[in-house]
């Protein structure tokens, strides 16, 4: 069973990203604060969820939680400062846009970038562990997929509404045949065969 807390603080917020290893798109970061002693049967890692789980879910969080918030990096940001300081930055934007500053912020991952004097823990695998670390994951997952379908709309070809921008075979030979766009992330190795090697 998931736990409710970590550090005794009532406003503890848990923080999760979706996107880092894609080819294209921003990476994504949502920060929730659930009710103390918040239970839910289905909630978990995202990544363990089918979609339609996860879009039920979401409404349950959007109404459940004490307060929410998504922040993201573009692939702009990800291409100027890496994708590692980008996935940080889209987390302190998320907790930025909390109502309320957190007391405590709870991290999915083994690594964060302190956020103004707020106090934190990494938690590894955080998502299978903590409830509000697993919310956050479902708003950042179902948040970035919308973005990625969206975009498919205007960008036809790459397969986003069904691949999110991640490197299938689809979307790189997409890549070799179309050419990048704008939302492509070209400080990432877009097609590994064409690499030049040294």
């Amino acid at each position: 069973m998931l736990l409710s807390n970590h550090s005794g603080y009532t406003f503890e917020a848990g923080i999760d990203e979706a996107g880092r290893g894609c080819l294209a798109g921003p990476v994504v970061a949502a920060a929730v604060v659930l009710p103390a002693d918040y239970r839910h049967n289905l909630l978990t890692d995202s990544k363990l969820l089918s979609k339609k789980q996860r879009e039920q879910l979401r409404e349950d969080i959007l109404q459940d939680a004490v307060a929410w918030a998504i922040g993201e990096a573009t692939p702009a940001e990800i291409d100027q400062i890496n994708i590692l300081q980008a996935t940080f930055l889209a987390m302190h934007r998320a907790a930025e846009r909390l109502a309320q500053q957190p007391e405590f912020l709870l991290i999915d991952g083994n690594r964060f970038k302190p956020y103004k004097q707020v106090p934190h823990a990494c938690i590894v695998k955080g998502d299978g562990k903590y409830l509000s670390i697993a919310a956050a994951s479902v708003l950042a997952k179902t948040h970035r997929d919308a973005v990625m379908a969206q975009l498919a709309e205007a960008f036809e070809g790459y397969g986003w509404e069904k691949n999110a921008g991640y490197p299938t075979v689809w979307h790189r030979e997409a890549i070799a045949r179309q050419g990048t766009t704008v939302h492509h992330r070209l400080s990432f190795t877009l097609l590994p065969e064409r690499a030049t090697i040294l």
